[in-house]
C-alpha cells in the first residue's frame, strides 16, 4: 500500500505588537489559519507571507509598527498588515507601497481572506487540524480572555474608540464556552481583558443567556466573574473602571472565586486634571472605597497607571497626585508621560507641559511608587504565598513565577531556589525569604 504524501502547507510568519487585546486578536487569527491548514514559521525566511499585527495608540507605537513592517518587507517581501494602525492605511502605503493588504483591528475574516489570496491554502484532512482551545502565543498555563471590543468613553487623550469602535460585548455563554475549553486544554489562569471590563454587558442590556449544560448567566461583570471563578482556574480582572458595582466583585475575591487583584486605570488623581481628561467614574471617594475593599479582601492587590504632564497639569495638580499615591498605597503602578496622539482631543488643549518638566514629574512618580512597592513587598517576608510557575531552569534549580498579586509581563515576579523539579503551570506554596522594589524571592514549601 502506497503511503499518502502530504502536501507542504503554506507557512505564515507573525509579528504581534501592542497590548494583550492585540495578542488575543493574533491568537484568533492564528487559530483560524491553522484550522485552514497553514503552518506557522518562526522566521521570515521560511514564511510564504508575513502578518504584522500593529499598534496605533501612541506615535511611538506607530513608529514601532512601521519599523516592524519595514523589517518584514526587507526580510521577506510578502507582508499583510492588520491591527489598530490599519485605520491609517494611506500612511502605511505611502511608506511601504509593496504591502499586499491592510485591514483594521479585530477584522479576522478580512485578515484570513488576505492571507488566502497571497498564499492559498491546500485542502487536506490531514492538515486542517487545530487544538480545541485554539493556538496561543502565550504559555499553555495562562490565557487572555477577551470579553468585549471597543469603548463608549471619549477620554481626551485616547483614540481607541476611533480605532476599535464603541463597546461590543460578547455573549456570556460564548465567553464561558471558550474559557471551559481553555481550562480543559491546560489553562490555569484566565486573564480577563477588554477596554472597559466594568462596562461589560451594558450594550446587551445585561440580558440573561441559557448555558448549554443547564442554568443561565447574566451579561454583567459580577455574574461573569463568578461563573468564570467556578471553572477552577485563577481569574484575574484587568482594565476595571471603578464604577459603584465593582464593590460587588470584592466579596468574590474574599470567597476565592476571583483573584484578589484589580487593574484600575485611574490615570490621575487631581479632579481638575480628570475633568480635562474626560475620565469616567471621577469619584472623589475612591480612597474611601479602596479602604473598604481592603477590609473585605485584605490581600487585594491594586495596580494602576497614571499620566503625568497632561496639558494644564499644574504643580498643585501634581502634588495632589503624589499625596494621593502616598495615601492610596497601590501595589503596582505604571506611569506614562503625556504624548500627543493624532486625532486626540487633548492635543488642542492649552498649557502644554514642557518635556523636561514631564521627565521630572515622571521620575518623581516612579521613585515614590518604587518605595511604596518595596515597603509592601518587604512586609511579606516570612509569609507563605501561592505562586504559579512560569519558567524553570533545571540546571540551576531555579524557577520564576507570580503570586496572586502579579499579572504576567506588567507586574513583579517571584524567584525561587530549590525549584528545579517544578513545571510551568504548577501552583505551589512558597515561603518568602527576601524582596526588592518589584520582586519576591523564596523557596517552595511542602
Amino acid at each position: 500500500m502506497n503511503a499518502t504524501t502530504l502536501p507542504k502547507p503554506p507557512r505564515v510568519g507573525l509579528v504581534s505588537l501592542g497590548c494583550p487585546k492585540n495578542l488575543v486578536d493574533s491568537e484568533r487569527i492564528m487559530t483560524k489559519l491553522r484550522a485552514d491548514g497553514y503552518s506557522m514559521s518562526p522566521d521570515y525566511a521560511g514564511a510564504d507571507v508575513v502578518l504584522v499585527n500593529t499598534c496605533g495608540f501612541l506615535d511611538s507605537a506607530k513608529e514601532e509598527s512601521l519599523e516592524a513592517i519595514g523589517e518584514a518587507i526587507a526580510e521577506n517581501g510578502r507582508v499583510v498588515v492588520t491591527g489598530c494602525m490599519g485605520k491609517e492605511a494611506e500612511v502605511i502605503r505611502a511608506r511601504f507601497p509593496d504591502v499586499l493588504a491592510i485591514t483594521g483591528a479585530h477584522q479576522y475574516e478580512e485578515v484570513v481572506a488576505a492571507v488566502h489570496e497571497v498564499a492559498p491554502p491546500i485542502a487536506s484532512p490531514f492538515l486542517d487540524l487545530v487544538p480545541d482551545a485554539g493556538l496561543k502565543l502565550t504559555p499553555r498555563h495562562y490565557s487572555y480572555l477577551k470579553i468585549s471590543e471597543g469603548c463608549n468613553h471619549r477620554c481626551a487623550f485616547c483614540i481607541i474608540p476611533n480605532l476599535r469602535g464603541d463597546l461590543a460585548s460578547r455573549r456570556p455563554d460564548a465567553i464561558l464556552r471558550e474559557a471551559e475549553k481553555l481550562v480543559a486544554a491546560g489553562t490555569r489562569e484566565l486573564l480577563v481583558i477588554s477596554q472597559d471590563t466594568s462596562a461589560y454587558g451594558v450594550d446587551l442590556r445585561h440580558a440573561t443567556y441559557p448555558l448549554k449544560g443547564g442554568g443561565e448567566v447574566r451579561a454583567h461583570m459580577t455574574d461573569l466573574a463568578a461563573a468564570l471563578g467556578r471553572l477552577g482556574a485563577w481569574v484575574r480582572l484587568h482594565y476595571v473602571y471603578p464604577y459603584p458595582h465593582v464593590d460587588n466583585v470584592i466579596p468574590l475575591m474574599a470567597e476565592g472565586l476571583v483573584l484578589p487583584y484589580l487593574d484600575i486605570p485611574f490615570q490621575h488623581a487631581s479632579p481638575k486634571v480628570l475633568r480635562a481628561m474626560r475620565r469616567p467614574a471621577n469619584d472623589a471617594k475612591v480612597l474611601q472605597r479602596i479602604r473598604s475593599w481592603r477590609q473585605v479582601a485584605p490581600d487585594i492587590a491594586i495596580r494602576s497607571s497614571f499620566v503625568v504632564g497632561f496639558p494644564g497639569e499644574t504643580q498643585e495638580d501634581f502634588d495632589y497626585l503624589l499625596n494621593w499615591l502616598e495615601e492610596a498605597q497601590l501595589d503596582r503602578v505604571g506611569a506614562f508621560r503625556f504624548e500627543p496622539v493624532e486625532g486626540a482631543a487633548a492635543n488642542a488643549l492649552p498649557d502644554q507641559v514642557p518635556e523636561e518638566l514631564k521627565e521630572e514629574r515622571y521620575a518623581r512618580v516612579m521613585d515614590l511608587t518604587a518605595r511604596i512597592s518595596a515597603e509592601k513587598l518587604a512586609a511579606k517576608g516570612g509569609a507563605t504565598l501561592d505562586v504559579i510557575i512560569d519558567a524553570v531552569d533545571p540546571e540551576s534549580g531555579g524557577a520564576s513565577g507570580r503570586s496572586k498579586a502579579d499579572a504576567p509581563e506588567i507586574d513583579g515576579e517571584v524567584h525561587l531556589r530549590d525549584a528545579g523539579a517544578l513545571h510551568p503551570g504548577d501552583i505551589v506554596r512558597v515561603l518568602v525569604e527576601d524582596s526588592d522594589e518589584h520582586d519576591l524571592f523564596g523557596v517552595p514549601v511542602n
